[in-house]
């Protein structure tokens, strides 16, 4: 069996196959972006008191521990889809890029790389830390590892794109 399951293939090409799976794996991306955006907002700027507030108002109003568990797992889901793409882009996408000499562009994405390992690393004590977020012992770590990881979040979205763009995808 290589990266593409066989009993798949009898229904697709490999091309398509590709394709299906990376626009999973930008959709899954886009729902931990709003995820973590939602939640970051809710600690960065909490909500006092619940009026008739405008979007910005409901926007960060969310009830941030709802967030943590979708963050987990989204960011698992993600990781694991990226992991199998990054198996084609090692060789189709890397390569072209270095022999390029677009090193910018590789060194970008090399930190998008470390950071998601990093971040794979923080989600048991991002977890532990949302689990029980009424104890206000831990309120500013829950606060500032929730801001740390909507930015790693959003760096790595963007730096997808950026990639992309530079050698765009099937290209």
């Amino acid at each position: 069996m290589g990266l593409v399951p066989d009993f798949i293939l009898d229904w697709i090409d490999v091309s398509t196959f590709w394709t299906i799976l990376m626009i999973v794996h930008g959709l899954l991306a886009v729902a931990l972006l709003g995820a973590i955006t939602h939640q970051a907002m809710s600690v960065l700027a909490p909500v006092r008191q619940m009026a008739d507030g405008g979007i910005v108002t409901r926007f960060r109003a969310v009830q941030g521990a709802g967030y943590a568990a979708a963050v987990c797992v989204l960011w698992v889901v993600v990781f694991f889809f990226g992991a199998w793409i990054y198996t084609k882009y090692r060789m189709y996408v890397r390569i072209p890029i270095e022999t390029q000499g677009f090193w910018k562009t590789q060194g970008v994405f090399e930190l998008k790389e470390h950071l998601a390992s990093i971040g794979l690393g923080l989600l048991p004590i991002y977890w532990l830390l949302w689990k029980d977020a009424r104890n206000p012992e831990f309120a500013s770590a829950r606060k500032w590892l929730t801001v740390l990881i909507a930015a790693m979040v959003w760096y790595m979205f963007l730096t997808g794109h950026i990639v992309n763009n530079v050698r765009g995808f099937g290209s």
